[in-house]
């Protein structure tokens, strides 16, 4: 494969570099070092702030905080199956790092982990740790605090991870298996780093967080909009300053916060209250702090019935709402992290291995499969071992066990 520097020459009508020794031609991207120029070689560190999108989305949102942990748990429930091939392994080394990836954790608080980062920053990072060239334990890492060093192709050379001034780096060998598993949702407009659905989601967030916090202003200054006390003295006057601070002492102590909402506010002579400001029914309020959750779950994949926002009726019925739940958000997101992680991890353990995930055992879709067993069990052209393989199983004559989930209708 010739050089940049030949490609050059030769648009410039120049000789070429003299011939020598041909290496073997390696396959990869074109465009790979232009990504790689962009970056000089240098960290890359997240274009997002990481801890502001946690701290207002997750710590801060309750729909935000609950849409990441329906996503999270749910997925995170799905039982893992692993497969040689088409056949189901149910006792391998593989299965066992999963259960149990570091003596901190089990399987379900890692991927948990490790899809909850995914989802608040848009990307997720597990480290991962070899004796004798096999995997023994994983561990998941904060995002905000790794950054990416590109490499001459664009794809990362090494990974840094920094804690309070301290750094450890990753190198990536492009024939060794990375220590490191980066996934990432599709961004757009970056070559490195993942999208995160809070992102989308930041108009509406900043919309119902401001409301919300409205509301307790409001509850703190006597449940009242904003307003202020005209004086109109006869002779044309002001106030003394000594009258001026008595009167807002006084409006302090005695009428303003919550436990004095409602409490009559007596004027003296000359005085008139003047109501600044809209009123909730003026603002539509509700409506607009309805329709900023609805869009945070709609950024998220999940349906605002199940997060209890009124108004929503987009599912005629809760299981109908949990059915696309399972089937647009859950499982997609099983999918690609199942597929990833058999990349990573199946090769170390020298065998053509692949993870899938158990369907029978998801609740709500239980009703799906009933009405697929009964629809298999009245159809007269299919024989048995048709029928089982319909439904992810082996036939009888072959090895016991279910097929991949892939291969499901």
């Amino acid at each position: 494969m010739a050089s940049i520097l030949d490609t050059l020459r030769r648009v410039a009508g120049g000789p070429a570099r003299p011939a020598v020794a041909v290496q073997a031609e390696q396959k990869s991207s074109r465009v790979g070092p232009l990504i790689a120029l962009q970056g000089q070689g240098r960290p890359l560190w997240s274009p997002r702030d990481y801890a502001g999108l946690a701290r207002e989305g997750y710590a801060r949102n309750p729909i935000v905080f609950r849409a990441v942990r329906m996503v999270c748990e749910a997925a995170a429930s799905v039982p893992l199956l692993l497969y040689e091939d088409d056949r189901e392994l149910t006792v391998h080394p593989l299965l066992d790092l999963i259960a149990r990836p570091n003596p901190h954790e089990c399987g379900r608080d890692l991927i948990e982990g490790v899809l909850g980062h995914l989802l608040v920053s848009g990307n997720a990072y597990v480290e991962r740790v070899d004796i004798d060239g096999v995997p023994r334990e994983l561990y998941r890492l904060r995002p905000d605090r790794m950054k990416l060093v590109p490499g001459p192709d664009g794809w990362p050379e090494a990974y840094e991870y920094s804690v309070n001034g301290r750094s450890v780096r990753f190198a990536v060998d492009g024939e060794a298996p990375s220590p490191i598993l980066h996934l990432k949702q599709f961004h757009p407009l970056d070559d490195q780093y993942g999208f995160a659905p809070i992102e989308a989601a930041q108009v509406s967030l900043d919309v119902h967080n401001q409301a919300s916090a409205w509301a307790k202003a409001l509850l703190d200054n006597s449940a009242r909009p904003s307003g202020a006390l005209v004086y109109q003295a006869k002779d044309g006057g002001n106030l003394s300053d000594e009258q001026f601070s008595r009167l807002k002492k006084e409006l302090e102590d005695g009428f303003q916060g919550a436990s004095n909402a409602g409490r009559p506010l007596l004027l003296e002579g000359g005085l008139d209250w003047k109501a600044m400001g809209y009123s909730p029914k003026d603002m539509d309020f509700i409506e607009a702090k309805r329709e900023a959750a609805r869009e945070i779950a709609l950024a998220f994949g999940v349906p605002p019935m199940l997060l209890g926002i009124p108004g929503d009726n987009t599912y005629s019925n809760y299981a109908e709402a949990n059915r696309a739940f399972w089937r647009l958000t859950v499982l997609p997101l099983v999918a690609r992290t199942t597929e990833a992680l058999t990349g990573w991890l199946g090769p170390a353990f020298g065998a053509r291995l692949r993870l899938g995930w158990d369907v029978d055992a998801i609740e709500a879709l239980a009703d799906e499969r009933s009405a697929l067993w009964k629809r298999l069990g009245e159809a007269t052209f299919l024989d048995e071992d048709e029928k089982r393989l319909a439904v992810g199983y082996s036939p009888r004559g072959a090895s016991a066990g279910r097929i991949p989930t892939d291969a499901v209708p």
